[in-house]
């Protein structure tokens, strides 16, 4: 398969989707499905949906009835499927990922094998394509990272990263977005708190005052498409985000799903969860450009000559505190409510009431 030329690098105010053909990784999940129809609308010429679950794949094929979406069956740990996926792309968005935290923790080397060297794979197979852009995603849990998962997608930053610092001549931009705790994605509290109310079951919480933060899947997809459009090479972006307690988030759902008072239960903290989340560590934090909904923090493009360093330092290099999901705006119950009621899949299961 022959690749694309490059045509050098977009700058930011060059970019547009319109009339592009974009790929998503892990198309197929609650982001890529949620991307893809914004791709449409935004009039992209195609999509390029590469995932390794054929049974969704059809799923999509079929409530999408769209023929300018086109799916690749594949795995990021296997080079040779991406190829012809990116082949053509003008744009990548990197989804792929094993997102699961207790899963990762009792198999760490299959996080490992996905998150990392998946994602240099992703990035390989897209430079020799000819692609012009890469945004990969992330999570908060990449910040000071307690557990496999973490540890995997901050390495995956660090993958992105690197290809951007040792290849500065490249035409491919490669820039990161990291988001907390997406509402109502696939395997997330919110769906599972309403089937448990409706099952008639007490809502199971970890820890009352672990805090989260709280994030709409078009939010994601607008935080992915700000980097897309703004980012040069290696640049981190993060969406300033609200975040509630887990006990202020499930009565907040208990008040729109419930009959009477809430029922809960504690559990306690699981494999590898922290009692807040980080979207910058107080290093980030002091570097960070605010650019009004969004944070951006650009690459540290220091080179390999440590010896300079040895004698004369960066000056300020730390923040009094990092951006976490304690400190950030903090909702009531009330102040939840009204954010759930924005899920439109909340508000079609309340309609389904």
């Amino acid at each position: 398969m022959t690749t694309r030329p490059h045509t050098g690098p977009a700058q930011p105010d060059e970019r547009s989707l319109d009339g592009t053909t974009v790929t998503i990784t892990g198309g197929t999940g609650s982001f890529g499905s949620v991307m893809a129809r914004h791709l449409l609308e935004e009039g992209v010429a195609r999509v390029h949906v590469f995932s390794r679950d054929e049974a969704k794949q059809d799923l999509m094929r079929r409530s999408f009835n769209d023929d300018r979406l086109r799916f690749f069956l594949g795995d990021v740990r296997d080079i040779d499927s991406i190829a012809p996926a990116v082949y053509g792309a003008d744009y990548v968005f990197h989804a792929a990922a094993l997102k699961q935290v207790p899963s990762c923790e009792f198999f760490p080397q299959q996080a490992v094998k996905t998150n990392v060297t998946g994602s240099h794979n992703v990035l390989q197979a897209s430079a020799a394509a000819g692609v012009r852009s890469v945004v990969c995603l992330s999570t908060d849990k990449a910040v000071y990272p307690v557990n496999a998962m973490g540890m995997s997608k901050a390495l995956m930053e660090k993958t992105a990263q690197a290809f951007a610092r040792n290849n500065p001549e490249s035409p491919m931009t490669v820039s990161v977005t990291r988001y907390g705790n997406v509402m109502y994605s696939r395997g997330s509290v919110i769906p599972a708190f309403i089937s448990q109310i409706r099952a008639g079951q007490p809502l199971t919480l970890t820890a009352p005052n672990m805090t989260r933060f709280l994030m709409s899947l078009a939010e994601s997809v607008d935080l992915v498409k700000h980097a897309f459009l703004h980012a040069r090479p290696g640049d981190l972006f993060v969406k300033k985000a609200p975040a509630s307690t887990v006990d202020v988030l499930a009565r907040a759902v208990w008040g729109l799903f419930g009959d009477d008072d809430p029922q809960l239960r504690v559990i306690g903290v699981r494999h590898g969860e922290k009692l807040h989340e980080t979207l910058l560590s107080r290093e980030e934090f002091v570097k960070a450009e605010d650019q009004g909904d969004y944070f951006r923090v650009p690459i540290d493009d220091r080179d390999l000559q440590y010896e300079k360093y040895f004698s004369e330092g960066e000056g300020e290099v730390t923040h009094e505190e990092d951006y976490n999901s304690a400190n950030t705006d903090r909702l009531d119950v009330a102040g939840t409510t009204d954010l759930l009621m924005t899920i439109p899949e909340v508000r079609e299961e309340l309609a389904r009431r």
